[in-house]
């Protein structure tokens, strides 16, 4: 199940996610074209679990500074079309929603969370986690609070068939959602083996999910979304 599009129009031209988009794609040429290496450059610039949790690190920035460079980076080019894809069809929603600023700022917010819920689980990892999704997480879970109804063109795959349909944004990022609780769980008993942080995509998706309505201006708290 792939989702490409949502019927869900704005009022604001979303500047913020398409720089987001931008930037996250600059980097990861910066990382292919790199001498260092992808794989370097990930434990140079990745949040380490151990780190952020003990604050000692021998990385060229500061800890706290991994928090975001982390989300600039992706591991691979799946990766960052995977994460580009859900900031595109939700991220301009949410930003038309509570403002170009605070939308920034809400990105880096759940960010910040989907990577203290990643080394919280796994606080002796020294395997780097990179990658946009905490943050897009955030996202997912503003969304599905705010427009739960907002129609989402999915495209489906039945063996060698496929078809696209529409359907309730509740039903296709739930399903996201609850993918990622079930690898989370799964994924227990291999902690400190790499892979993906789906910790990480919990978090992230639990504060965008709870605090999304304190990021709304005032006068729109008493709107219904659809």
């Amino acid at each position: 199940m792939i989702p490409f599009k949502d019927d869900n129009p704005t009022q604001t031209f979303p500047f913020v996610t398409i720089g987001l988009i931008v930037i996250n794609c600059i980097v990861f040429v910066w990382e292919l074209a790199s001498p260092t290496g992808i794989q370097k450059i990930a434990y140079f610039y990745g949040a380490i679990p151990h780190n952020l949790i003990s604050f000692e690190s021998a990385q060229p920035v500061p800890v706290a500074a991994t928090v975001f460079t982390s989300m600039f980076l992706h591991g691979g080019l799946f990766h960052l079309a995977g994460n580009m894809l859900y900031l595109w069809i939700f991220g301009n929603n949410i930003e038309d929603s509570v403002g170009h600023f605070k939308f920034f700022i809400f990105y880096l917010f759940s960010g910040i969370i989907a990577a203290y819920s990643h080394a919280l689980t796994d606080a002796h990892a020294v395997i780097p986690m990179i990658g946009a999704s905490g943050a897009v997480s955030g996202i997912l879970g503003a969304y599905i609070l705010l427009f739960p109804h907002a129609r989402v063109s999915t495209l489906l795959f039945f063996g060698f068939f496929w078809q696209i349909v529409k359907i309730p944004a509740v039903f296709v990022i739930g399903f996201w959602m609850v993918i990622q609780v079930i690898n989370g769980l799964l994924s227990k008993g291999m902690l400190n083996q790499g892979g993906v942080a789906w910790f990480a995509h919990i978090g992230g998706f639990l504060a965008g999910l709870i605090t999304i309505k304190l990021w709304l201006p005032r006068k729109r708290h008493k709107k219904i979304y659809y």
